[in-house]
């Protein structure tokens, strides 16, 4: 028991320290004054926005579209893959009055999902470079433009990746903890890792990448849920980066309902542990910067949940008078500063996006107990269902996120 619980304490303060270099480095690195960029020449984008019965956001989707300011050719794709509602007839009747918008319906094929819809859409456009929005986003005027800079000014560049924020935040609790966590994501994950690694990683919307790269790739997998995972990894073996742009903005819609957010987060997470076992099974993903992105997956499905489930027994044992095992550093002192670092974090990212409010703060103090948590049942509900789907040799299908109207009463 002895060594076991020392290996487990080495994790836990070699993950302690490297979360704790990577939010102090995102500080500063979201601190750092932009660098004014004009392009002697702005390479043609098409911009793909696959969609299924997204009638309910569409309509604001495009108008944010009309609004893009950028020099150089710029057309708009919307991928419609056999919607049932009014989502064709918005997209038409949006097409039929700006030249940049077109409408194209997505032939049927299998496995269904964002990936397939994506290398249609790339099959059937031309174009330097292609960028993805999601069918709820709004990106802010300059959000491609800042992405083309970076992407062009940066060595080895692939393309650029920017900021997602989230638009309904105010709707309840579940929001709020959703757009805080989507905060610390930029600060830690992205922003940070990019001034320390200079790795970049794809964030499945408002994301630029280079025609000519993806091609080189061999396009998304059409069998990944995660499907921007999976390609950062196969672009950071090609040697290739991934610049993070936190001053290009899209907003987007967020579950409003635990259901919707169970779904959703089931399905990323399955389609990380397809990943992760995509990478026990190919060198190249431990090659060079792509171990970055793979031993991540290794502290986030194994070591984080075994650390998580640790510091909950321990802390529920403490708190019920039971002796809690003293070795080197104490347990329940482990416990605390996980605690501490995680909510650190928080409030750190809060500070960056002026976002310090009372009860800001309070959701930000209560976050370990309550939505993190929510990830030991989320793997456990992901984890249950890939592992079916290989035991019977069946394909796990796209599960699209429910999109919510203004102001919907839950």
């Amino acid at each position: 028991m002895r060594p076991l619980m020392i290996v487990v304490i080495v994790f836990f303060w070699a993950m302690l320290l490297f979360y704790s270099l990577l939010t102090l480095a995102g500080v500063i690195q979201r601190s750092s004054k932009r660098k004014s960029v004009i392009l002697d020449h702005y390479p043609s984008i098409a911009i793909l926005i696959p969609a299924h019965n997204e009638g309910v956001v569409m309509k604001d989707t495009l108008e944010a579209m009309t609004k893009l300011r950028y020099p150089g050719e710029l057309n708009v794709y919307v991928l419609d893959d056999h919607s049932e509602d009014e989502t064709a007839s918005i997209i038409q009747s949006f097409s039929s009055l700006f030249a940049r918008i077109h409408y194209v319906s997505v032939p049927p094929g299998k496995p269904t999902g964002k990936s397939r819809v994506l290398n249609y859409g790339l099959s059937i456009t031309e174009s330097d470079y292609f960028l993805v929005f999601d069918a709820d986003n709004q990106p802010e005027p300059d959000a491609v433009i800042e992405l083309m800079h970076a992407a062009e000014t940066t060595k080895d560049a692939a393309g650029a990746v920017g900021y997602v924020k989230t638009i309904n935040a105010d709707q309840n609790l579940l929001t709020r903890m959703i757009a805080i966590e989507f905060q610390v994501f930029q600060l830690l994950m992205q922003s940070g890792r990019w001034k320390v690694f200079k790795a970049g990683s794809l964030a499945g919307t408002n994301m630029l990448l280079k025609r000519s790269v993806l091609e080189a790739a061999g396009g998304y997998d059409p069998y990944a849920l995660a499907e921007d995972a999976e390609l950062t990894v196969r672009i950071t073996a090609m040697k290739k980066t991934l610049p993070v742009v936190h001053h290009s903005h899209t907003w987007e819609q967020e579950p409003e309902t635990m259901k919707t957010f169970i779904k959703q987060r089931t399905r990323w997470l399955t389609g990380n542990l397809y990943l992760l076992e995509k990478s026990l099974h190919e060198w190249s993903y431990w090659n060079g910067k792509t171990f970055i992105y793979s031993m991540q997956h290794v502290l986030t499905y194994f070591f984080f949940v075994v650390l998580l489930l640790l510091s909950n027994y321990w802390f529920v044992l403490g708190l019920l008078g039971f002796t809690v095992p003293y070795f080197e550093t104490p347990l329940l002192l482990l416990w605390f500063l996980s605690y501490v670092v995680y909510t650190a974090q928080i409030l750190s990212a809060m500070v960056l996006e002026n976002a310090i409010t009372p009860f800001n703060v309070f959701v930000g103090m209560i976050m370990y107990f309550t939505y993190a948590q929510l990830f030991l049942i989320l793997l456990l509900k992901s984890g249950s269902q890939y592992l079916w789907s290989r035991i019977t040799k069946t394909t796990i299908s796209w599960d699209k996120t429910k999109r919510f109207k203004k102001g919907e009463t839950l």
